[in-house]
């Protein structure tokens, strides 16, 4: 097609289409060569001269072909709109001039329109690829954006030294070695390098910081380096170290594992048991690495899974990344949608965007059936060079990875949807849904958690305008001696009556309404209200159905403030299925919440943190009480006194047996404390 320049429009190209930025992050060599080698029909001011929205699209129509190609829409001030591409220029274009049947968002856009240019390819993969380049680099308003577009952390193994090292590296890849992810996050790849270190004791420093080196650096002594710089180790040995690191990171690490079990059996069997502590410790390195990847699937060598969840008004694409039958970690991403499109629109669009300057694995498994799925699996085989599968499995291992990431997909959106909405609006979302006198400053939630009755503890968490307030948590250690264990009924009314009775001891004055009078000011002023958060509470949740509900109000009712709290159970639903959660509260029947309500997410983050403290503190009540020691029973024994008596004497037992001139000798402990440790020792015999 002839190009034809528009001086109001022409200034773009340039800043829009440098080929050179396109190669910046690695993007495919096909891809660069197609934007570089575009070339834009611009229109023409005698083009649509006047004319907006469905009658300008419809004079660019007739001089459009059928072939392949890209379209912008512009809208007023050079805006960019939209970027599309079609099998047909000439079709698609001509749908915009329809003035009925579009969704809202496609009816805007075309209302907004005040310019629009083309560029014909070769074939519809071409236009996709460049359609992509071009989304991701102009941002237009109405399409599919990524939000988070960072590159992916590698780990590198350098081969241009002597010695060579283990780092991290992100960006393009300009450093000859071996490169080996991509790895999820930063996070991810650190922990990956502090087990490989101590696994493979190869060096992670600068080549400058190598050679300068006259002895072996900290790394060295602590054994996650076996110290090239300064020959601790031959080169040939070292050579063998950077060949098993590079086995385990290409997917045998299986066979390196039985290598070093076979050297560390050897070296047993020798008696030169230091080199076989050496093999076991790089034997535990290595499971450590494989136990915090999660599931690896035997059968997936080389995949990126995509998993999409819909909510709220919100999407969430979660990718997991496997290479060399190693899961490398997952990423949540949270695109740019419009709440109309559908689940396929919007995974369809996405891929396209984040293989764009990313390498493509030979397998990419998706949750849901996409409309282009062979052509965007030969968009991406043209621009890797390779065969790319684009598939939505129905059964076996592969089916599993895809429900597994569907499954992250679902909590991170959950999550965002929390954070997402403001704390004020998501309170006055509380007010209105559960119909409280004014919008609650301090919503306090209790819980509880034991294991068959033992080490039982009770939870409370609060929030407010704020967010969760963490300095007002509390937890409660079940003291009840008439509580049956595993009586949940028993333990809330305990958990109430201490926190309760406290409550009124030391703010006798009972809760007080918030002072704005006006609903409209109570809802927008309160994420601004610097007041201090108030004692009592305006609304109390309970993780349970009916029965906890009748046992905290009787509890309260004998306190007699039944009338000064109000109290809502959150009974878990049918199957205990997130989403189905049954709300009690008096003078109404149990209800839910529609799924994708707001305040339900809201209420859902509320209980799981109270869940998360409770487990929490059990755990450590637990873990204290099984490694309990007898010495501290003994008053004034703090960690100074205890850890010099087991120092002395080696065990709890031996200061139990020891004579009262023996502890005195023991330093920091005086006349008087050494009387009390036998006294209550010998007491107890």
């Amino acid at each position: 097609m002839p190009s034809q320049t528009d001086p109001e429009f022409d200034d773009t190209l340039e800043e829009d289409l440098d080929a050179d930025e396109v190669e910046e992050n690695g993007a495919g060599s096909a891809n660069a060569a197609l934007v570089a080698a575009i070339d834009w029909d611009h229109g023409g001011e005698e083009i649509g001269e006047g004319l907006v929205g469905a009658e300008l699209i419809a004079a660019f129509v007739r001089r459009l072909p059928n072939g392949p190609g890209v379209y912008r829409m512009f809208g007023a001030d050079k805006e960019v709109l939209y970027v599309g591409k079609a099998r047909s220029l000439k079709k698609r274009v001509t749908s915009y001039t329809r003035l009925g049947g579009h969704t809202q968002r496609i009816a805007r856009m075309i209302r907004e329109t005040r310019h629009m240019e083309f560029v014909t390819t070769r074939t519809e993969t071409e236009a996709l690829l460049l359609e992509a380049n071009l989304i991701k680099r102009l941002r237009p308003r109405f399409n599919v954006l990524m939000r988070d577009d960072k590159s992916f952390p590698y780990i590198l193994v350098t081969q241009d030294h002597a010695a060579p090292a283990i780092v991290k590296h992100r960006g393009a890849r300009s450093r000859k070695g071996a490169y080996f992810g991509p790895f999820a996050s930063a996070g991810a790849v650190g922990r990956t390098l502090n087990a490989l270190q101590r696994a493979f004791l190869l060096r992670t420093c600068t080549d400058s910081v190598y050679e300068t080196r006259t002895r072996p650096c900290l790394l060295y002594q602590i054994k996650r380096c076996s110290g090239p710089c300064t020959n601790e180790v031959s080169n040939e040995d070292y050579a063998a170290l950077v060949g098993e690191a590079k086995a385990f990171l290409s997917g045998r690490s299986g066979q390196v594992k039985q290598h070093l079990s076979s050297a560390m059996q050897e070296a047993s069997q020798s008696l030169d048991f230091e080199r076989a502590a050496l093999y076991r410790d790089r034997l535990a390195a290595l499971a450590h690495v494989q136990g915090h990847q999660g599931i690896n699937p035997a059968g997936v060598e080389e995949a990126d899974v995509f998993a999409i969840h819909q909510e709220g008004g919100l999407t969430c694409i979660q990718v997991f990344f496997f290479r060399t039958g190693q899961n490398w970690g997952n990423r949540p991403y949270f695109p740019k949608a419009d709440s109309s499109l559908e689940p396929q629109e919007v995974l369809g669009a996405f891929l396209a965007q984040f293989y764009d300057d990313k390498p493509v694995p030979r397998l990419v498994l998706l949750s849901v059936k996409l409309e282009e799925e062979a052509l965007l699996g030969e968009a991406l085989s043209l621009k890797a060079g390779h065969k790319v599968q684009v598939t939505m499995p129905a059964r076996g291992e592969k089916k599993d990875l895809v429900d597994h990431a569907a499954g992250n997909a679902r909590e991170a959106l959950g999550r965002r949807l929390a954070e997402t909405s403001s704390q004020a609006r998501l309170l006055a979302g509380v007010k209105e849904t559960f119909g409280l006198a004014h919008t609650p400053r301090r919503i306090e939630v209790f819980d509880n958690s034991h294991i068959s009755g033992t080490a039982a503890v009770g939870a409370m968490i609060v929030a407010g305008p704020e967010g969760f307030t963490k300095n007002q948590y509390r937890k409660f250690n079940i003291k009840g001696t008439d509580i049956t264990p595993g009586d949940d009924f028993g333990m809330m009314k305990e958990v109430m009556t201490r926190r309760f009775s406290r409550l009124i001891k030391e703010h006798s004055e009972g809760p007080q309404a918030p002072a704005p009078a006006d609903p409209q000011a109570d809802a927008e002023d309160l994420a601004a209200d610097d007041a201090a958060m108030p004692a009592w509470p305006d609304l109390v949740f309970i993780d349970g159905g009916k029965g906890q509900m009748s046992a905290v109000r009787g509890i309260l009712a004998e306190l007699g403030i039944a009338d000064k709290v109000t109290t809502i159970g959150i009974a878990k639903g049918v199957d205990r299925d997130a989403g189905r959660e049954r709300f009690v509260m008096e003078g109404r029947e149990p209800f839910s919440l529609p799924p994708r309500d707001p305040v339900l997410y809201f209420v859902q983050r509320l209980r799981d943190e109270a869940h998360r403290f409770a487990i929490g503190t059990h755990r450590a009540r637990r873990k204290k009480e099984l490694v309990k020691n007898p010495l501290d029973e003994i008053g004034g024994i703090g960690p100074s006194r205890k850890r010099a008596l087991l120092h002395h004497f080696g065990t709890a037992k031996a200061v139990s047996r020891a004579a009262l001139a023996d502890l005195r000798a023991v330093e920091g402990i005086s006349e008087t404390m050494a009387k009390s440790i036998y006294d209550h020792f010998h007491e107890r015999g």
